[in-house]
């Protein structure tokens, strides 16, 4: 990912210094196991630890797979640079290259999604202190865009939350699906490997050994952890989306903050816009970008091809970087989120009591008006509130054959606000669990 969308936790995961470490790692981690089987010398394993220090020199070991053009030989003849070519001959004893390269993705992806898991963390904080602070906040909610029936902004808030929430159960257990390594050699059979070794690298390493691989860890977790992170980033749009909705200026019930100093448009110094969710919505698309390559690389020919192994150097630093990005700017835009209650209740009025449409349906029919006719009659009244800008409620005070099954303290009782919101403690204690 370019810098721009990029925090330095996130991309240091995928340098090739770290990558590079966690081969030798796992190289180590291997000639240990290997010199306890008997295979190899316990001497040559030690030595082999000797480079625990040493800042591997990527440029050397890019110079060398210009020539093998193989990058994991290229590492290891880097290796033998350090230790020696004498000790260097029992390093990789039994394995196979993918051996090396899954276990480290693996490892990447588990300690991506350990920052993700964090990045979550903050984004529920800031959406539980703002559902709280706004319960009681009223607004009218929407359906296809018009306005429905009255909710609560701090009800927007824990729908939020109790999704993101959902999402992070599912991280949880896209990371546990991730965290397993293979050291089982040549299509998978352990012919010239111990499984002791897979397990003991596996243990260094917070792994658990791959049931079953192939000569490759089988790509269907990998489809599922990318897949994850793809609902997390639409769940991430989706926040977007009603913050911009309710930034627009015809709305304003909310806006992203706007810091001194700011300019909005350089053609037109009055705007104010909300840049900063319609720049989640184009990074949930990247994310999300990456999320049939993963479906894809499941097939492969056999007990291994590459086709997959492109793919994933692309999309695991691209969707991890990109999405821990996108959640971080998520949880600032939502600590610092400008509410404008009094625009809410506004909007809420602008079509003078039209939004009570349903209980008074509701209690037409209570008073043995038959649903059909109690229909016709509240959007009789209501289609004037549309058409010429009328009061419901008084409208429906002038309707002889409204008043004729209701009292005017019964059509007016029906106009209650609290009515809407008497069950936000119910829902708020389902969310939350308080």
């Amino acid at each position: 990912m370019i810098p721009r969308y990029a925090r330095k936790e996130m991309v240091d995961i995928w340098e090739p210094a770290t990558k590079f470490k966690i081969w030798y790692e796992i190289e180590a981690h291997a000639c240990d196991a290997q010199a306890e089987l008997g295979v190899i010398p316990k001497a040559s394993a030690e030595a082999v630890w000797t480079a625990k220090d040493v800042e591997f020199d990527v440029a050397r070991i890019d110079e060398i797979e210009a020539v093998t053009k193989h990058d994991v030989i290229a590492f290891l003849t880097h290796l033998a640079e350090h230790i020696g070519s004498t000790e260097a001959r029992f390093v990789h004893q039994g394995m196979t290259s993918s051996d090396v390269l899954d276990t480290t993705l693996n490892v990447q992806l588990v300690r991506a999604a350990d920052i993700l898991l964090k990045d979550m963390d903050r984004v529920l904080a800031a959406l539980k202190k703002r559902a709280y602070e706004h319960k009681d906040t009223v607004r009218i909610g929407r359906s296809h865009g018009i306005h429905a029936e009255p909710t609560t902004m701090g009800l927007t808030f824990a729908r939020f939350y109790a999704e993101m929430d959902r999402n992070k159960n599912r991280l949880e257990k896209a990371r546990w699906e991730i965290a397993t390594g293979a050291i089982s050699g040549a299509v998978g059979t352990f012919a010239n490997i111990d499984p002791a070794v897979e397990e003991h690298v596996c243990e260094k390493l917070g792994l658990r050994p791959e049931p079953i691989s192939t000569q490759v860890i089988p790509r269907d977790r990998h489809a599922m952890f990318f897949a994850t992170l793809g609902v997390i980033a639409s769940s991430i749009e989706n926040v977007a989306i009603e913050i911009r909705h309710m930034q627009r200026t015809e709305v304003l019930e909310a806006e992203e903050f706007f810091s001194k100093g700011q300019k909005g448009s350089s053609a037109m110094p009055h705007k104010r816009n909300p840049v900063l969710t319609e720049n989640l919505t184009g990074l949930a698309r990247l994310v999300r970008m990456c999320v049939v390559p993963a479906m894809e690389n499941v097939a492969l020919w056999h007990e291994r091809d590459i086709s997959h192994s492109s793919v994933e150097r692309g999309i695991g630093p691209d969707a991890t970087i990109t999405l821990d990005f996108a959640l971080n700017r998520l949880a600032g835009v939502i600590e610092n989120l400008v509410i404008y209650p009094e625009n809410m209740l506004r909007n809420m009025n602008k079509f003078k009591g039209l939004v009570m449409s349903q209980r008074v349906l509701l209690a037409l029919t209570q008073a043995g008006v038959s649903r059909e006719d109690s229909y016709r009659l509240v959007q009789r009244n209501a289609m004037k509130v549309w058409e010429q800008g009328a009061d419901f409620k008084e409208e429906l005070l002038k309707d002889a054959e409204v008043t004729a099954a209701l009292s005017q303290a019964e059509i007016e009782e029906k106009f209650d606000l609290g009515y809407h919101t008497k069950h936000v403690d119910t829902i708020f204690r389902r969310v939350f669990g308080e």
